[in-house]
């Protein structure tokens, strides 16, 4: 199993991510995708160092060329994306499977203008939310946690605040 564990977290790569969360889902290493910060050497220096586990760092294109060699790696891998709309991508769009695991899990999603607050550090925009129905459509269950033992609920609950 390649990939142990999704999620989207605005942060991406942090302490609690890799410390807390891998206690759950075991990994050897950590792969962010998210454009901004794949091209950004300072960012991705920043995010490599956040963790002792191998990182990357990849565009949405570059998991493109390589999410099939992902597939078969004998590591155990976090998936990460900075928001809804790039997982939409890879697990909608590309179609990307990550093996057995058919959970996202939705950490901080920081309160921005036009925004709606499902709970604490926890809003998203009307373009999210759809991002959000299309993954849930794909199959996937979405839990909005920001740590293992703490869940606001999942995507069914606060979908109707979206007009789904």
């Amino acid at each position: 199993m390649a990939i142990s564990f999704v999620r989207i977290d605005d942060r991406m790569i942090h302490g609690q991510t890799v410390t807390r969360w891998a206690k759950e889902y075991p990994c050897t290493g950590l792969i962010a995708v998210n454009d901004a910060a794949a091209s950004n050497k300072v960012l991705k220096q920043a995010y490599k160092s956040a963790s002792d586990k191998k990182t990357f760092v990849w565009t949405k294109e570059h998991f493109k060329d390589v999410q099939e060699k992902v597939l078969k790696s004998a590591d155990q891998y976090f998936l990460i994306t900075k928001n809804p709309l790039d997982m939409k991508y890879l697990l909608v769009d590309l179609g990307f499977v990550p093996g057995d695991v058919k959970t996202v899990i939705v950490g901080p999603c920081n309160d921005r203008p036009g925004t709606t607050k499902l709970g604490n550090n926890q809003s998203i925009t009307q373009e999210e939310a759809e991002a959000f129905e299309a993954i849930a459509k794909a199959g996937y269950n979405i839990k909005f946690s920001l740590i293992p033992d703490v869940s606001i609920g999942t995507w069914d609950d606060f979908k109707g605040k979206f007009g789904f």
